[in-house]
């Protein structure tokens, strides 16, 4: 089962094939959000060895995202002012046998050198607000930690929508993680 949200998703358990050296924590929790709309409150931290800088530049890096975050097909800028930037990002979901393109238009609000601040403009999600921040860590690495709060507009079911969405974040953090670790 994949839920593909959002790229920004940009942005989870011990991940295997990310190495036994890093750590990656991840919390999903379902809450009663504004008007009675339920929201998935997502936090993940994980540590990887490339520089701030370097996380950066690939965070930031929009069109490329698609090259590395699972399910996500296209990302395109549709501007940039400054450190504002809008993209449209195109993914899609498979949840059982039930399959469904996604198409979400975000703007982006960066704040070098340390963080990232996306919201919803339009698109198949209720709710969507994100952030990337960085920090730096040891032997030169970042500490890479990602929120979220998300509502989709189409019926995730209660009783396993938690995990559902955990499993998803848990996948994206992991390919970000990793890609983040192989700064060109």
């Amino acid at each position: 089962m994949n839920l593909r949200l959002a790229p920004m998703l940009l942005f989870a358990a011990a991940l295997p094939a990310w190495g036994a050296a890093h750590t990656l924590a991840l919390t999903v929790q379902r809450v009663d959000g504004e008007d009675g709309v339920k929201v998935y409150q997502i936090a993940s931290r994980g540590t990887v060895a490339a520089s701030p800088a370097a996380v950066w530049r690939i965070l930031t890096d929009y069109e490329r995202m698609a090259d590395y975050v699972p399910d996500l097909r296209r990302a395109r800028v549709l501007s940039r002012d400054g450190a504002k930037v809008v993209v449209e990002q195109q993914g899609g979901i498979d949840f059982l046998f039930f399959s469904r393109a996604i198409h979400l238009v975000v703007q982006v609000h960066e704040q070098a050198p340390n963080r990232i601040d996306v919201n919803l403009v339009d698109g198949d999600m209720k709710i969507y607000r994100a952030s990337w921040e960085l920090r730096a860590a040891g032997a030169g690495g970042t500490d890479v930690i990602y929120r979220a709060a998300i509502a989709p507009n189409f019926y995730v079911p209660g009783l396993v929508g938690t995990s559902i969405v955990r499993k998803d974040i848990a996948k994206m953090m992991a390919a970000v993680l990793q890609r983040l670790d192989q700064p060109d």
